[in-house]
């Protein structure tokens, strides 16, 4: 059975962004909003190079309170992609949900299957690339993160200054989880 790290996107891969209009640091809106972490690349690689596949899941409700089009998205998604591509680091699968519970746009809005903490993404995963889950692993910088990755059945690492009540242990930023996943092996 393969191993994986399932990434957020927002907060781990890149930085999230201050807006004044609502107040709130949160995922980019546009293209031009969207940077890479420092250390990202390189800690991709290292996870990959020690035979993790590689997943993001991410829940990305911009579309869904009308603060972004599905154009941002794809636009953000083509940015990220060609780094990633660049720099020879593959992703198996970009899981996203475009759901909001208190969503704007009709479509998108109301209770889903796949918005974290559902592990409906990490379960989906899991069954196309023949995961063993207790050798997994998830890396997110909120609570909904961790409680999807537990839920899974995965080891957990949260994001931040200090660590989260549940998580399985914190880091700084994705190079130094990186550290703690290959040290676990």
């Amino acid at each position: 059975m393969g191993k994986g790290v399932f990434l957020d996107r927002d907060g781990v891969i890149n930085a999230n962004v201050f807006y004044a209009d609502t107040g709130e640091v949160e995922a980019p809106r546009k293209v031009a909003d969207f940077t890479i972490l420092p250390g990202v690349l390189e800690a991709m690689k290292q996870l990959a190079g020690a035979d993790y596949l590689l997943f993001a899941v991410s829940n990305q409700p911009n579309q869904a309170k009308r603060k972004a089009t599905a154009a941002d998205h794809e636009a953000i998604q083509a940015k990220l992609a060609t780094a990633l591509d660049a720099a020879g680091i593959r992703i198996e699968e970009f899981f996203y949900c475009f759901h909001h519970p208190k969503g704007v746009e009709p479509s998108l809005s109301g209770p889903c299957v796949c918005r974290k903490p559902s592990p409906y993404f990490l379960n989906q995963a899991r069954d196309a690339h023949g995961l063993d889950m207790a050798q997994s692993w998830m890396v997110g910088d909120r609570d909904t993160d961790i409680a999807c990755g537990q839920a899974a059945g995965v080891r957990t690492i949260f994001i931040a200054d200090k660590g989260i009540a549940g998580a399985d242990h914190a880091a700084i930023d994705l190079r130094q989880a990186a550290g703690i996943i290959l040290a676990a092996g």
